[in-house]
C-alpha cells in the first residue's frame, strides 16, 4: 500500500520517469548493433558516448531557467523533445555525427530528468513522505520492459529507428499526464541565492557513484554477454533487462525501507550489495551467471542515486530545491562523462571482466561518502 500510495501522489512525474526509461532501455539493448553500424572499437565507442554525457551535463545548467519559463509544461516539452531526437542516432553511421546526435539526446533527457526529480522532491516536501524511490522504480520497470521488447525486435532483425519510433508514440500518448502546476516558493529566512555547496558536492558524489555504475552496465552489459560469454542477441538484451528488473524491485523495496531508515544507512548497505554483484558479473562463466551479477548489482545500486537526490532535497531551503537538485545532478551525470570512456579504454586494454571489477571498487567508495553525509543537518524553517 505504501508504494501504491506514493505512486498515486506522484503519478505525473512517475509518467516522465517511464518515458525516460523506455528510451534508455531501448538504447542499451541496441548498443551492439549501433557499435557495429559505426564500425567503432570499444575505446572509440566509449568516447562517442561522451556525446550524451555532454548534453546531459549541459542540460543541468539550462534546466532551472527553462523550468521557470515553461512552468507547468516543463515535463511535457522535455518529453516531446526526447521522443523526436531519439529518431536520429539509429540512422547514423558516421561516428562524429553519432556523437553530436547523442549530445542532443542527452540535452533533452537531462532537461526532463532534472524537472521530474524536482517535482518529486516538491511533492515529498508537501506530503512529508519519501517518494523518490517509487518514481525511480518506474524508470527501472520501463527500462526493463523496453530492453526485453527491443531484444525481441533485434532477434526479428528490426533496425533501431522503427523501435525508437514505437516508444516515441507511447511517450506522446503520456504527454497529457505531464502537466503539473508548480508552487511559487519564496525565500522566507534570508537564504535567497545562497547555495550550500558542501551538501551539494557530497550528495552529488553519492549520485555520481550510482550513475557511473548504472551507465557502465547499461552500455556494456549486452556486449559482455554476447562477446565475452558467447550469448546471442536476445541473451545480450537480457543483460540490461536484468539490471532494469532488479533495480525496479530494489527501488520499490527501497520506497518502504526509506520510510523506516535514514538515507545514509540504506546507501551503506546498498554499496556493499552492488559491489558484490559487479564482482559476480566480472567473473561469470556463463550468461546466466552474468545475469545474477547484473541483478545483484541492480538491487544494490538502485537506491543509491534516489537516496542522494532525496537527501539534498531535505537539506536545502524549499526555494532553492530545484536549483540544488540540478547542481547535484550535474555532479551525478558527469559520471556519464567518465564511465563510457573509462570502461571502453579498460575493456580495450584488459577486457570487460577487469572493467566490471573496477565498477565494484567504485561502488565500495559510496560507503565512506554515506558516512560523511550522515552528518548533514536537515533544513529547518526559521521562525
Amino acid at each position: 500500500m505504501s508504494i501504491l500510495s506514493a505512486l498515486r501522489i506522484s503519478h505525473r512525474p512517475a509518467a516522465a520517469f517511464v518515458i525516460v526509461g523506455l528510451f534508455w532501455g531501448c538504447f542499451a539493448a541496441y548498443v551492439p548493433v549501433l557499435k557495429d553500424q559505426l564500425g567503432a572499437s570499444d575505446g572509440l565507442f566509449g568516447i562517442l558516448l561522451l556525446g550524451s554525457a555532454t548534453g546531459l551535463v549541459s542540460s543541468m545548467w539550462i534546466a532551472p531557467r527553462a523550468d521557470r519559463i515553461l512552468g507547468s509544461r516543463s515535463m511535457q516539452v522535455g518529453a516531446v523533445m526526447l521522443a523526436c531526437i531519439w529518431l536520429v542516432p539509429g540512422e547514423i553511421s558516421t561516428p562524429i555525427y553519432f556523437a553530436f546526435a547523442l549530445g542532443f539526446v542527452g540535452l533533452a533527457s537531462g532537461l526532463l530528468d532534472v524537472v521530474m526529480n524536482a517535482r518529486v522532491s516538491e511533492l515529498e516536501a508537501a506530503h512529508n513522505r519519501s517518494l523518490m524511490n517509487a518514481n525511480h522504480a518506474m524508470f527501472s520497470v520501463a527500462y526493463a520492459v523496453s530492453a526485453v521488447i527491443t531484444g525481441i525486435a533485434r532477434e526479428a532483425g528490426m533496425p533501431p529507428t522503427p523501435v525508437f519510433a514505437g516508444f516515441g508514440v507511447v511517450a506522446i500518448l503520456l504527454v497529457p499526464m505531464l502537466n503539473m502546476e508548480v508552487a511559487d516558493i519564496e525565500a522566507d529566512d534570508g537564504t535567497q541565492g545562497k547555495y550550500p555547496l558542501w551538501p551539494i558536492m557530497l550528495c552529488g558524489a553519492i549520485v555520481l557513484v550510482a550513475f557511473m555504475s548504472e551507465a557502465t552496465v547499461e552500455a556494456w552489459s549486452a556486449l559482455h554477454v554476447e562477446r565475452t560469454l558467447g550469448g546471442g542477441a536476445a541473451e545480450g538484451a537480457l543483460g540490461p533487462a536484468m539490471l532494469g528488473i532488479t533495480m525496479a524491485v530494489g527501488r520499490f523495496s527501497g520506497q518502504a525501507v526509506s520510510e523506516r531508515f535514514r538515507e545514509t544507512q540504506v546507501v551503506l548497505i546498498a554499496s556493499m550489495v552492488s559491489a558484490a554483484g559487479a564482482i559476480i558479473a566480472a567473473t561469470a562463466a556463463s550468461p546466466w551467471m552474468a545475469y545474477v551479477g547484473f541483478g545483484t548489482l541492480g538491487l544494490g545500486v538502485s537506491v543509491i542515486g534516489p537516496m542522494g537526490l532525496a537527501l539534498i532535497g531535505k537539506v536545502v531551503p524549499p526555494h532553492l530545491r530545484t536549483e540544488a537538485i540540478s547542481r547535484c545532478a550535474v555532479i551525478g551525470f558527469s559520471g556519464f562523462f567518465f564511465a563510457p570512456m573509462v570502461m571502453g579504454l579498460i575493456s580495450e586494454s584488459y577486457g570487460l571482466r577487469v572493467a566490471f571489477a573496477c565498477v565494484a571498487l567504485l561502488l565500495i567508495s559510496a560507503a565512506p561518502l554515506a558516512l560523511l553525509a550522515s552528518r548533514l543537518p536537515k533544513y529547518a524553517k526559521k521562525t
